[in-house]
Order: structure tokens, then sequence, then C-alpha cells
């Protein structure tokens, strides 16, 4: 019995719709020079055979592989698969697929998820760098062929386009609301302080807290719930305990809620809660927790629009004008006042 060949071939559809392999590459590749009427026909013959050009081969030949890496810290975090999804559907509309790896914010993993999407020819990288001070992630881009957008955050003397929120005005807005309501003892709650986001969001903090002549405080660093509990217990039983706590992070607002509810502390009579980045839970819970809001959707979708941009030629990478001046696209923030704060919540 004779095997059925998987896959059909060029040559294959040039012999059913009787014309020359040239044809059909042309066809393929956007139909240049070839006549509407024979367009239309081969397009059915394609279509009828289920013909799937063999993309190796055109990587082979120099033609783009259709895809484009995405390297994130994790795909749990709502944050960065928001960003994901925002950005796989830029892909599929220029007809690429998005390859998604994670490197859990540790370098050495996040070189080599870079090193394997490099040799797989990926046309384009849209990174979230696990450290934005690494020479050796700064040396391995400066290398490569391919355009590069980074998201969320920027690499330090790198000609390579970013594109993240302005961390620092939303936690001035967020600190400044807490001052306005009167609170004078103000924490910051902060986690992996080493990322750029957390050290703009601490910045930011320390400004608005310096302008009115209000202490820094700072809580040990959270990275669970059990550290938030060290943390909260420490201060709330220190000689001058807080009466405001801004959280740097989702994952760390939630931590020190879940504290204050278990420790039956009342919020915001007792100790008031703004966080910086909305969860889905953050409008339901009772009482409603203030947040800083993020543009998370356009962040994704933005990164990825610049890097189709870099592949087809409209804009220029910093980099072709030998410049380590990087553009970066800094995106607002915007606050959501709830009643963890003490406002009273916005009506339905």
């Amino acid at each position: 019995m004779k095997k059925k060949n998987a896959h059909p071939t060029l040559s294959q559809v040039a012999r059913k719709a009787g014309v020359g392999t040239t044809t059909v590459s042309r066809v393929i590749n956007g139909g240049d020079r070839v006549s509407p009427k024979t367009l239309a026909h081969v397009r059915r013959v394609i279509e009828t055979l289920g013909y799937m050009p063999n993309q190796a081969a055109r990587t082979l030949k120099g033609q783009r592989t259709k895809t484009i890496g995405l390297v994130i810290p994790s795909i749990a975090d709502p944050f960065f698969s928001s960003c994901a999804e925002a950005a796989q559907a830029v892909a599929r509309a220029h007809d690429s697929l998005l390859i998604v790896t994670v490197t859990g914010n540790d370098p050495p993993t996040e070189i080599e998820n870079l090193n394997v999407l490099i040799r797989h020819r990926v046309d384009g990288l849209l990174i979230v760098p696990a450290n934005t001070q690494s020479r050796a992630l700064c040396d391995l881009l400066d290398r490569v062929a391919v355009p590069v957008v980074t998201i969320d955050r920027p690499i330090a003397d790198s000609s390579v386009v970013s594109v993240v929120c302005d961390n620092f005005k939303g936690a001035i807005t967020a600190t400044q609301h807490l001052i306005d309501h009167g609170y004078k003892r103000i924490v910051c709650l902060t986690g992996e302080d080493t990322l750029y986001t957390i050290r703009e969001r601490i910045r930011g903090y320390r400004k608005a807290v310096a302008s009115v002549h209000l202490p820094c405080i700072f809580g040990a660093p959270v990275k669970d719930y059990k550290s938030a509990e060290a943390a909260i217990k420490s201060l709330l039983d220190g000689a001058n305990p807080p009466d405001a706590i801004f959280a740097t992070k989702n994952s760390t607002t939630i931590y020190a809620f879940e504290v204050l509810q278990r420790l039956n502390i009342a919020v915001p009579q007792s100790i008031a809660l703004i966080g910086f980045d909305d969860f889905e839970l953050a409008s339901t819970v009772r009482p409603s927790i203030s947040v800083i809001q993020q543009p998370v959707e356009e962040i994704g979708r933005r990164a990825a629009e610049i890097l189709f941009e870099q592949l087809a030629g409209e804009r220029k990478t910093a980099s072709s004008g030998g410049s380590k001046q990087a553009l970066q696209i800094k995106l607002q923030t915007c606050f959501i006042p709830r009643s963890s704060c003490g406002c009273t919540p916005p009506a339905a």
C-alpha cells in the first residue's frame, strides 16, 4: 500500500494548478507579478491541497520565521500574562507566532532562554529584564541581529527601546493621597527592591513624604504571607505604629490585606492601605482596596507594535545611529480610589 504524503509540496501545487513553481512561490509571498486570475486560481489549489510552506526551508533562505520571542518573569503573575496576551494579539495580526519563556527573575535562566530563542531564529524579542543592570544581558543584545524591545523595565546603558509606566509618579500619587487624608506615619512595604519598578516606586514614596517633612518608614521586604505578617506585626508593636500602608506590588498588597484581616485590624479606621497594581478581587473584597492601576494591556500592545514597526523598517532603532540614548515610552498610571484609603467608593 502506497503511503500517503502528509505534507503536499510546492511542486505538487504547481502541477495541480498548471503553473510553474516560481509562480506558486510568488503567490505564497504576496502575489507580486502574478495576474489576479492566476493568483486566485493558485490560492484555491493551495487551499484544496492543504499546502503549508516549509518554514525551516524559508529560514535557511534568510526569510523570516514568523516567530517572536517573549521573555517574562512569570506566567502566573496577572501583569505579565496580560502583557503576553496583548503582545500575542499584535503578533497574530502580523501573521506571527509568539513564543513565551519564563525566567523567574533569574538572570542566568534569562540568558539561557534568550540563546534558545536566538538559535531558533525568532524575528524579534520582547523582554522583561530580570536585572536591568546586567552587563551580560546588555552584551548579548548588542550582538543579536534582530530588533529588541523591553517591557516594564529598561536596560541600563543600552540603546534598546523600552515601554514602561511612570512608576515614580504613580507612587507619588498614592503616597500624596494618603497624606491628603491626614495620615502621618505611612509605611512603605516593599519586595524585590532590586527591580527597576520597585526602586522607582520607593523613590516616588520618598519624594512624597519628604516634601511634607514626614518620616520614611520601611517594613521588612515582603515575599509571602509569612514575611508580610512578620513585617506588619513588628511595625504595629513598635513605639510609633503606622497609620497607613503603601504596598509597592499587587502580591504585597494582597498579603498585607490578609494579615490585617487576620489580626482584626480595621481598614481604614485603624490603618489605611493603598497598593500599586490593580488585581481581580481588589474591588470586591471588603473593604475594597484602593490601587494605582497600570495600563497593562497597553504596555504589552505598544511594545509589540514597536517591535513590528522595527521589523518593517518604519522606525529606526536607537543603535542605528550609534547612540546609547534609548527611546523610552512612558505610560501614565491611574489612581482608583476605593474604601481602604478612607475614600467613599464611587457609585456603581
